[in-house]
């Protein structure tokens, strides 16, 4: 699958893992993880800027507990007609884009939000997009979540393996997410692995 075939899989994406599948789910066990996080090392008013954020039920859960700059960006236009529906108060008051974080990064100046964060968006950028990694690193002033599948569920994340598919459908790059960010000079502060995903926390140095 090429970089834009792979853009195109999430931009056009129903049923399954399309935003309607994730608001109906809505907080999980990594949006609380997220949560406990936040609370010990982000200000409420701090700028928050999640990628993939699909319908939104992690900023929902974010904005539950006090936050109130709270931005987003996802492939799947239909992402915010969604929200608009499940989560009316988190559309009204946060700012959302609809594209693809390797357009939408580079238009962001250094350090313009204090937090950026993904859950098992990451994991699914194309080996040959690696390189906005360093433009997440750029834009986030003091910390960068990752919450990305190392191996937590079965045949995903395997360390002899650097993708997999999911379901026939859709592909999953495994990297050492740890390595990653470190190598960008960013310090890893906090690993906590759940029955999903494995959340890490860096902070700008």
């Amino acid at each position: 699958m090429n970089p834009d075939d792979n853009h195109r899989t999430w931009a056009e994406r129903s049923e399954e893992y399309s935003p309607e599948y994730y608001a109906e789910i809505g907080a999980n066990e990594v949006s609380e993880t997220l949560a406990a996080v936040f609370d010990h090392y982000v200000a409420s008013g701090a700028a928050i800027l999640e990628l993939g954020c699909s319908s939104g039920r992690h900023l929902e859960h974010l904005r539950k507990q006090g936050y109130t700059d709270l931005t987003g960006i996802d492939l799947n236009d239909n992402s915010f007609e969604v929200m608009a529906e499940y989560f009316p108060r988190l559309i009204e008051t946060g700012t959302f884009h609809t594209g693809a974080i390797e357009e939408y990064l580079p238009t962001v100046p250094d350090d313009h939000f204090d937090v950026v964060y993904s859950v098992e968006t990451l994991q699914h950028v194309h080996p040959d997009d690696e390189w906005v990694f360093e433009e997440v690193a750029r834009v986030g002033s003091d910390l960068v979540i990752t919450a990305e599948n190392e191996g937590n569920s079965p045949d995903r994340g395997r360390v002899d393996s650097k993708v997999s598919t999911v379901n026939d459908d859709f592909p999953l790059y495994h990297r050492d997410w740890k390595a990653v960010f470190s190598e960008l000079g960013l310090a890893h502060l906090l690993c906590e692995s759940g029955k999903r995903d494995t959340v890490r926390v860096f902070r700008a140095v």
